[in-house]
Formats: structure tokens, sequence, C-alpha cells
């Protein structure tokens, strides 16, 4: 196995937000706590340990083992449990959405970068102990985005009908999905445990959020990792003087909505990635999850015949603080609250709305965690190694557009050159001299000559495509090759791990894959991962 390493911005495939803030850009420092590096966690430790109290670690404790009442829990994980109890350990929490059966693949690099990071910080501070956490997004509303996955270009579909928290839905159904699945993937020995670990999460749990407890467990327990599901009575208590701030004062839109302003006159390049609302919470209550929404100081439940006084909604949150639900901007602020955390881990996308929440944090007396970008990968076959090798073509190559790499190799295998540089640099001296003759004759004449350097110079462009078009059909084969490999390696011209699902890489390496991607991920390199197997 080859492991090689390319800055993100090099791949295409990130925002300039996040490039720039693994860059370390200085112009986006008033958006985060501390930078991802082994300086920036020591004071981090510092300042969480004298945040999080003790209560807050025994209500965490009590809640983890109620959640894992009746799960298979592996020695290592217990271990990180119980050390959740004591002053001197921290998390570093990774979530993701209750995708049916992990959906794409960077599933398990969130995950896997959480717990390679929690392995790096012990080695730095023996001292401490780290625990990686998966928080499960069990109130997450969005069926449609977590009800397939991909495999082998297949499409996958839990079809039913479906609404309120997901983590709730009942797993009728997925029979027709694990039959299919079954006779796709054949009966080789990999292909069985695939089928029996399908069978044992989904057709022998109640839930989603049973069943992808059980399926997380299974795959990542020899990892100590541990799972948390916010959805929980105990926890939301500790949130709900925060809920307060946020309905009542409306703290987090006034902050957020600063922020958002804040970034987009540093750069106009850095999109709003969400928008806050006056109230940035959801009601949960018997298969529905809307919006609360207030008018003339009166509290609805958005699509619901659901009101509340202020005093109503008051003792509602005291007393049932489970029937309120965060949405993307108020949850990062729940985990921070319940959890002894130091940094959080997720995609490009996460962490440009994470950087839209410091203000909102320091507002709530909440320490905001160091924002790592979790490793992405791209895994290539042996089979497809050959096939670059063949073409010469390297790996950075491979992540140019379809368009630039075709066009760049063409050149470099064609036996006739291609590049009318040369040609345009002796058009460019040319008119140097025809320019200095206007300056000395009739300056009005200026705009004349450069009309006519600008036609000579499109002139060439085009005879230089009709020839590099002209090639293209005579090397037809080379090209069509390419496209298909390209195509094989970014299936539908995206980057495999946003694509595939696991279980086409578990078909081929079996128990070597864990293994192989905890040996090529490292979460404090802030690079892109290229995996290549020999």
């Amino acid at each position: 196995m080859d492991i090689d390493c390319l800055p993100l911005v090099k791949t295409g495939y990130f925002s300039k937000l996040i490039c720039d803030y693994v860059a370390a850009d200085t112009k986006l420092k008033p958006l985060y706590n501390r930078f991802p590096n082994i300086d920036g966690f020591k004071g981090q430790i510092e300042e969480k340990g004298k945040q999080f109290t003790q209560s807050q670690r025994s209500v965490l404790f009590s809640s983890l083992i109620e959640q894992y009442k009746g799960i298979n829990v592996s020695k290592q994980t217990n271990v990180n449990i119980e050390l959740l109890k004591e002053k001197n350990t921290f998390t570093v929490v990774t979530g993701h959405q209750l995708n049916l059966f992990t959906g794409p693949l960077y599933f398990l690099y969130k995950i896997i970068s959480t717990i390679n990071l929690t392995k790096e910080l012990k080695k730095e501070f023996p001292d401490q102990n780290f625990v990686p956490i998966y928080w499960m997004a069990t109130e997450d509303h969005d069926f449609d985005e977590i009800n397939f996955f991909n495999f082998k270009g297949l499409k996958f579909q839990w079809n039913k009908e479906a609404s309120g928290a997901v983590g709730h839905l009942p797993t009728e159904g997925l029979e027709e999905v694990f039959a299919l699945y079954s006779k796709t993937i054949g009966d080789s020995k990999n292909a069985q445990v695939l089928k029996e670990l399908f069978e044992s999460a989904y057709l022998k749990n109640d839930t989603l959020t049973d069943a992808t407890r059980f399926l997380a467990n299974e795959i990542f327990k020899d990892y100590g990792l541990v799972i948390v599901d916010g959805d929980d009575v105990e926890l939301k208590k500790l949130l709900v003087p925060y809920m307060k701030k946020d309905i009542f004062e409306q703290s987090a839109f006034k902050k957020v909505s600063e922020t958002i302003e804040e970034i987009t006159q540093i750069s106009s390049d850095y999109p709003v990635q969400v928008n806050p609302r006056e109230i940035n919470y959801f009601y949960l209550k018997e298969g529905i999850r809307e919006r609360l929404v207030e008018s003339k100081g009166k509290y609805a439940v958005n699509d619901t015949a659901i009101t509340f006084t202020k005093e109503e909604l008051v003792s509602e949150m005291e007393n049932f603080p489970e029937r309120f639900s965060p949405n993307v901007i108020a949850r990062p602020l729940y985990q921070e609250v319940i959890l002894p955390n130091l940094c959080y881990i997720g995609g490009g996308g996460e962490i440009a709305y994470w950087l839209e929440l410091k203000a909102s944090f320091d507002a709530m007396q909440v320490t905001f965690p160091i924002l790592l970008v979790r490793n992405s990968a791209l895994i290539i076959t042996e089979k497809q190694a050959d096939k670059l090798e063949r073409m010469n073509i390297s790996k950075s190559d491979v992540f140019l557009s379809q368009n630039s790499l075709i066009n760049k190799k063409i050149r470099e295998i064609s036996n006739i050159d291609i590049d009318f540089a040369p040609q345009k640099k002796l058009l460019e001296e040319q008119f140097k001299e025809m320019y200095a003759l206007a300056e000395k004759t009739d300056k009005s004449f200026l705009g004349a000559v450069k009309a006519q350097e600008v036609k000579q110079k499109k002139g060439l462009d085009a005879l230089e495509k009709r020839l590099l078009q002209a090639q293209k059909r005579k090397l037809k084969d080379h090209v069509v090759r390419m496209t298909e490999l390209q195509n094989e390696i970014f299936p539908n011209q995206s980057l495999q791990e946003r694509q595939l699902n696991f279980s086409e890489f578990y078909l081929a390496y079996g128990e070597a894959l864990l293994p192989m991607l905890f040996k090529a991920l490292e979460p404090l390199s802030l690079n892109f991962t290229v995996i290549t197997q020999k």
C-alpha cells in the first residue's frame, strides 16, 4: 500500500473557505477558538477542563449507561465510558446522520479520524484521557437523505412513509432491502459477513436508532468508540437554560447573523452555509418535528394546532425537555454543553457552518471547540493503479477536470507540438515594435494595433484548439480509456467517498479494510489522502 497526500486546494473538491481555513489564513482567526494543532489542543484542554463540571460528567455517564443497556459493549468501549467520570478525560466528537448501512464511505473516515486523533492526543498528553464519540443525529427528520445507499452502481432504497425524528422510525420494510442486497453481493466469505451485519443491525432491532447504534458499535467496538444519542431526557435537562436564551432572547439569531455579515465582508467567495432563525428549536412529539415560531408574544408549533404562552412554554421546557429538538444552529451548542469536548471533526460543509457559531457560543459562555476537517481519502485499486501507470497519469493528474486531464495527456503523447505558446510569444514581440512605431507617429493608431493583436491571438487559439481536437480524434482510444478510468475512480464525477458504500471495499479487502484506513488517515495532516493498493 502506498499513501500519498495532496493539499485540499489541489483536489478541486473543497470550497475556498475550507482551503483558507486549513491554510490558517489569518483573516479567519476571529471565527474560531484555536487552530487544530498540538499547541491548540494544549490550550483547549486547559480551558475546557476549567469549564466542564463533575455534575455534568455524572449526568453524561448515567445517560450512557442507560443508552448502552442490552448492547454488547466491548472492553475498550466500557473502559472509555467509565473514564468519562474522571476530570482528566476529554472527548473528540464527530456526528453523522442515520444513513442506511452507513450510507457513503466517508462515514468510516469521520469516525476513523476521530479515533486516530484521540490516539495522537494520548501520546502528546499522557496525563489526560481522550474518548472518541460518534454523535448519532437521531432527531433529524430528513428521511430522503438517509434512506438509501449505493452499491456497484445500484441504489438500495428503503421505501416507506416517514415523518418526525428518523431515530424513532421502526425498521419495518427493510427485509425487502436486505433480500435485494443479499442477491447482489454474492456468497463469498466477505459477502456473508456483510449480510450478517445488515441482518443483525436492521432486522433484529426495532428502531433506526437501535439499528444504527448496533451497526456502528459492531464496526468500531474494538477501537473504544462511544456512541451518544442526544434524544435523551436527562441530557436535555442540561440544555434548558440555553434553550431559554435562544427562544426568549434570540441570542443565537443575533450573534450568528452578525458573524454571517462578517464572513461575507471577509470574502465574497465564502458562501453562507446555514442561516439562523429567531428560534432554533423544533418541537418533537408523536411523529412530528416542527419549528417553534413566535408571533405577538405567543408561541406555536409550525403546521400544527399546538400553541403556548411564554409561561406555558417555560413549563413545557422544564417538565418535558425531551420535546425540544435543536436545529443545525443549536445542536453544536447542545453537544458542547453535555460533553467534555475538545474538538469537532466534520466535512467541509459542516466546518463551514461551525465557523458561523463562535460568537453565539461566547454569548452563551460555552467553550467553542477546535474545528477539524475530517480526513478525505481516495482508494485506488491495484488494477486501477496499473492502468494509471501505463497511461502515465499521476496521482495529482487524476484530480484534474476531465477536459483538462484529456488535453494535458493528449499534448504529452502526441508526436507533434500542440502548444502554440512560442508562436504567441513571437507575435507579442512583433506587436511591441508596432506599438513603439504608433507611439512615435500617431497614438490614435494604438487602438487599431491592439485590436489586431487580439484578433491574431484568437486566431492562434482557434488553430490550437482545432489541432487538439484532431489529435483527440486520432488518439480516440487513449481518450476513451482515460475517460473510463477517471469515471471509475470518481463515480458521477464526484469524490468516491461521497458515492460508494463501504461494503464495496469490504468485499475486496475484508477484515483488512479498517486497519488499512486506520494506518492511512492522519487527522492533523490537513491533507487529502490517496491510498494505492499494490
